[in-house]
């Protein structure tokens, strides 16, 4: 057990570590800054605008950004949906797969392009290495710099600056941040084991006589974008409990702290472009309290184990069940909250084998969007919850709701609102027409508050640009392709949108001055308050759904 929990909290302790000098580094990048990669990426970026025609000085009104961030992303969807659908006859296809259906295809595309890699397939019998790395890896690099791009375009926005220009935010975090860590990780996860070949699967005769082919591929560059970017999907079916995609316990804390050193950075990175680093502490701290808590929550009842199963064997066990051996209890509940927190959706375990308090963890992470939240657009979602808690408790003690220095009024609230309440109908309404259904809809494989869990789980995943699964969900069909692909854009492109037009919205207001009796937001006590919000927010939003799936199963057990 104390080993367990040591593992944990090494892993923490790094974060620490890497979070002011990381988000550091992001503020020089995006209030471009000088950085020591200037020589080599300036002329590149230089000849990047060139060639697409790009106006890198021309600044972008809310609605010109959202509308390039919609109009970039639909082509770059038609282009991949493309080259899923004419699989067959393209090159880089050992294994000679064909095309997938079209609503799998088309599924897939929004996944990816979303930046939720939500996956109803098995990658190494579905989609041909050129797929995997022309298709699924460009839309890694891509979905995951159009959030960047539009958290600091959020952040511009809070502290009355220009927005900026989506198409250099996004050139600026794919070749100053994604690219140059994905490049150095992949070398170092090569090192460790993880392949990167192009020679098709290897076929080899088992000690018992029998033949097994073993699957291989581009897997390491793959593997490094995945995790950075909070992409999440695996190049095999198992994702990163397959050896291939994370053979030991090096590389498992590697893949762990590049799937959260972005979005826990971001943080910090906002207190350097608005001169206060206190307020961004208080809020790192804020959300790091609630993300440990759900780690010790989880990890307990993994080390606990299944009480069911325990009286059987009349000893206590961890639950290892869907666990893979070489990384055990602790670092399976460290995962498992982490990329439920971050959005990133990768697994070295299976979650639909988790524990109650496990999954009421990985539910809860997937309701609130920012424990650390979405790549980029977690970190704006937190703002937009300081917001509410300003204009909340201004109206309590009777002064006028201010943030950053401009006032937050009804234009303001509506946009917070629709960011807000976009995530809960694109899970609840879904949800509730499939388990109508059970038998025709959901192909539930535990009955039961599970299989409840299961059905709000994969919604919530998509809606959240998640992409885990408690597993077990006969997802490929029809129903599942296209209602998540709904829920998919509903939870990425109606959000982005609303915190393009909430931050065009504070741009254009005129600041004003602090008083004594402005409400301040860099103080211990309103970080309190906000943790409340966000909490009894996403309790009276979504408690009834963890009480009829997490917590009703763990009183049943």
């Amino acid at each position: 057990m104390v080993q367990g929990f040591i593992q944990i909290a090494i892993t923490l302790l790094l974060l620490l570590i890497i979070v002011p000098i990381f988000g550091n580094y992001m503020a020089k990048v995006y209030l471009q800054q000088k950085t020591l990669l200037d020589p080599i990426l300036l002329p590149l970026e230089k000849l990047i605008y060139l060639i697409s025609g790009v106006r890198s000085q021309r600044e972008m009104t809310g609605w010109q950004y959202a509308k390039s961030v919609i109009f970039s992303n639909l082509v770059m969807g038609i282009f991949v949906f493309l080259l899923f659908s004419f699989q067959g006859s393209l090159p880089l296809n050992p294994t000679q797969l064909s095309a997938p259906s079209w609503d799998l295809a088309l599924h897939t595309t929004i996944s990816f392009l979303t930046n939720t890699d939500q996956q109803h397939y098995s990658g190494e019998t579905t989609f041909s290495y050129g797929s995997q790395m022309l298709a699924l890896g460009f839309l890694m690099f891509t979905s995951a710099g159009t959030g960047i791009a539009v958290a600091i375009a959020f952040i511009r926005g809070l502290t009355g600056q220009g927005l900026g220009n989506f198409y250099v935010d996004l050139t600026r975090s794919i070749t100053r941040i994604l690219l140059p860590i994905s490049l150095i990780s992949g070398i170092i996860l090569l090192s460790q084991g993880i392949p990167e070949t192009l020679a098709p699967p290897v076929t080899l005769t088992t000690l018992e006589g029998a033949t097994q082919t073993i699957a291989r591929g581009p897997v390491a560059h793959f593997e490094s974008i995945k995790q950075l970017g909070e992409n999440g999907g695996g190049f095999f079916g198992i994702n990163s409990a397959h050896p291939f995609e994370n053979p030991n316990g090096l590389t498992n804390l590697i893949e762990t702290l590049l799937m959260i050193s972005i979005p826990a950075s971001l943080i910090y990175t906002y207190g350097v472009i608005i001169n206060n680093k206190k307020q961004a502490w208080l809020i790192f701290w804020m959300v790091f309290v609630i993300y440990v808590f759900l780690i010790g929550i989880t990890a307990i009842g993994e080390y606990q184990g299944n009480p069911l199963i325990n009286n059987l064997l009349g000893t206590q066990q961890p639950n290892l069940e869907g666990k893979e051996i070489r990384f055990g209890w602790a670092q399976t509940a460290l995962w498992a909250v982490s990329t439920t927190g971050t959005m990133c959706g990768a697994v070295n375990g299976m979650h639909d084998s988790l524990m109650p308090l496990g999954g009421f963890s990985t539910l809860f992470n997937l309701f609130l969007q920012i424990i650390w939240g979405g790549q980029g657009t977690g970190t704006a979602y937190l703002f937009v919850f300081l917001i509410l808690t300003v204009f909340l408790t201004g109206l309590m003690v009777g002064r006028s709701p201010e943030f950053l220095g401009r006032k937050i009024e009804k234009r303001e609230i509506v946009f917070a609102s629709v960011i807000l309440l976009v995530h809960p109908f694109a899970i609840l309404i879904p949800g509730a027409i499939t388990l109508v259904f059970p038998e025709i809809l959901s192909g539930i494989s535990n009955p039961g508050f599970h299989g409840v869990s299961q059905v709000v789980y994969e919604y919530a995943s998509a809606a959240a640009n998640n992409g885990s699964g408690f597993e077990g969900l006969g997802d490929n069909t029809l129903w599942w392709n296209l209602t998540a692909s709904v829920a998919m854009l509903a939870g990425r492109y109606i959000p982005i949108i609303a915190l393009l037009l909430l931050a065009e919205s504070m741009r254009q207001k005129q600041p004003i001055p602090e008083t004594t009796g402005t409400l301040r937001t860099d103080t211990g006590l309103f970080t309190f308050v906000t943790a409340g919000v966000i909490l009894i927010l996403g309790a009276l939003t979504f408690l009834p759904v963890l009480a009829l799936g997490p917590i009703a199963e763990g009183f049943k057990l």
